[in-house]
């Protein structure tokens, strides 16, 4: 069974029911792979959540999901080199927070799923690998 991160953008879909490619990719594949998720995703899905109901359903699908834990130092080290290297390269990432979790997925060696285009450009400059759906 893969391991898959799943990126916030996809969560936001996934949790508000709007269609995208990887949205249902994560719908169809939901017991067929395993899913990863990482503190930056974590913060940025839970500080979305408007209701307390929701945060508690939010929570309970993330207590199940493969966490993903490095050196918080490091990770963001490697983070910002990351962002530096693409700005070289003309590249701005529009949520620095993108780098952070490219960076769990590259350290992991595995795939991020995604719906935002900054992980495009980084996968094009860098070891990050993202599943095309």
């Amino acid at each position: 069974m893969d391991t898959v991160l799943v990126d916030t953008s996809v969560w936001i879909n996934f949790f508000k029911d709007i269609e995208t490619s990887a949205n249902n990719f994560l719908n169809k594949n939901f017991t067929s792979i395993i899913i990863a998720t990482c503190p930056t995703i974590v913060q940025e899905v839970l500080q979305g959540i408007v209701t307390d109901a929701d945060e508690q359903i939010v929570k309970l699908y993330f207590d199940n999901l493969t966490k993903l834990e490095e050196d918080s130092y490091k990770v963001a080290t490697e983070a910002a080199d990351l962002y530096r290297i693409l700005r070289k390269k003309g590249i701005t990432i529009r949520k620095p927070n993108d780098c952070l979790i490219a960076v769990y997925a590259i350290k992991n060696n595995i795939a991020l799923l995604h719906d935002d285009k900054d992980f495009t450009n980084i996968a094009a400059f860098s070891d990050l690998k993202v599943l095309k759906v």
